[in-house]
């Protein structure tokens, strides 16, 4: 059994990562709040994205005269490749975050091969690209390039080649750090690509929905192809429980964090309004030139949502995890104050009876 030296150690050494766990906590409720910020700021754009291509919508064929549809992004195909885009975090000390969406994507790949599905991973975080690239092997590419006219042009062609049903197709290790809307859109680009050429037939994502501290659920949802604009295509989901609810609105409690979904913005309420109106708008270029040309930028947006959603998401349940570490430093301190003050009791209780024992043999 350990003496009292001991157990001194071992509280100072308690109440040092007690002070620890309550900065991380505190920090990740000031993160949480500028994530919260960002991501409400971005919704107006969204919102206005949205509307402007619902009205381009109607007033615009979709359709050429042989019945196909006018936009490669809105054509659906047979599921034989697809993609999956896995949005986890940074870091970890965040509670089950992290393992959460590892198992909902799993659940999901795991679905998609039973029906003899090729599958490609594009992880976003450095703990779903340490996750995947232990299990899975790398899409490799071939890389050619070609001189025809004299050599005055010059082809340049990636070509692919599958090895494995299952692999991570690409990485996107810094995509978290700054959240950058250009990385973003790079990224959306190259989805937006492979999706008109055929590569892939359609394109899942599995994030975080954050609305509130209280309110949070893991999603798989349906990016490409289209099928309704300002819609979200959700095919699996997983709620939080009441525990992990209650835990997380006393975290927020303590650190002077709302749990109320956060009020929209008058940005918000106008970028609604905006193709709702029964009015005849006059743009610029024709209308089905803007709309082949913001579509694309529709499918990033849904994708810098997503990430915004989950950056926040991380940082409440690291604030989360944090305060249930303090608690618990908290209370191991005490369990380990009571045990270190009944060995000292009972050894001045021994000295005493030795003393008097002495005293009374004499």
């Amino acid at each position: 059994m350990a003496n009292v030296l001991d157990l001194r150690r071992r509280i100072r050494s308690v109440k040092n990562t007690r002070q620890i766990t309550k900065a991380m906590k505190m920090v990740s409720a000031a993160k949480l709040r500028r994530a919260q910020d960002r991501a409400m700021q971005a919704r107006p754009y969204a919102q206005m994205l949205t509307n402007v291509l619902e009205s381009l919508v109607r007033r615009t064929d979709l359709y050429n005269d042989g019945g196909d549809v006018m936009h490669p992004l809105l054509v659906e195909r047979e599921e034989k490749n697809v993609l999956v885009v896995v949005i986890a975090g940074d870091k970890g000390f965040a509670g089950g975050f992290n393992s959460n969406i590892g198992k909902a994507a799993q659940r999901f790949i795991d679905e998609r091969r039973g029906l003899g599905q090729n599958i490609d991973l594009e992880p976003i975080g450095k703990k779903a690209i340490a996750l995947y690239k232990r299990k899975y092997p790398a899409a490799e590419y071939e890389h050619k390039e070609e001189l025809y006219d004299n050599d005055l042009s010059r082809h340049i062609e990636n070509i692919r080649h599958r090895k494995a049903p299952i692999e991570v197709a690409a990485e996107n290790p810094t995509l978290l750090v700054k959240a950058a809307f250009d990385e973003v859109t790079a990224l959306g680009e190259t989805i937006v690509r492979r999706y008109e050429s055929a590569e892939i037939d359609s394109v899942y994502i599995v994030y975080n929905e954050f609305k509130s501290v209280i309110s949070q659920r893991v999603v798989v949802e349906k990016l490409l192809p289209i099928r309704k604009l300002g819609s979200h295509e959700v095919t699996a989901l997983e709620e939080m429980t009441e525990e992990q609810k209650e835990a997380a609105g006393k975290a927020a409690q303590s650190a002077g964090v709302s749990v109320d979904e956060p009020e929209e913005s008058v940005y918000s309420e106008e970028a609604k309004k905006f193709g709702t109106a029964d009015v005849d708008y006059i743009f610029d270029q024709a209308p089905d030139r803007l709309f082949r040309h913001l579509m694309p930028r529709y499918v990033t947006t849904q994708i810098f949502h997503a990430l915004l959603e989950s950056i926040a998401a991380e940082h409440a349940a690291r604030m989360t995890a944090t305060d249930a570490a303090t608690k618990n430093a908290g209370e191991l301190i005490d369990k380990l104050s009571l045990t270190m003050n009944r060995l000292r009791q009972a050894a001045i209780t021994k000295e005493i009876i030795e003393i008097v024992s002495g005293a009374a043999a004499l």
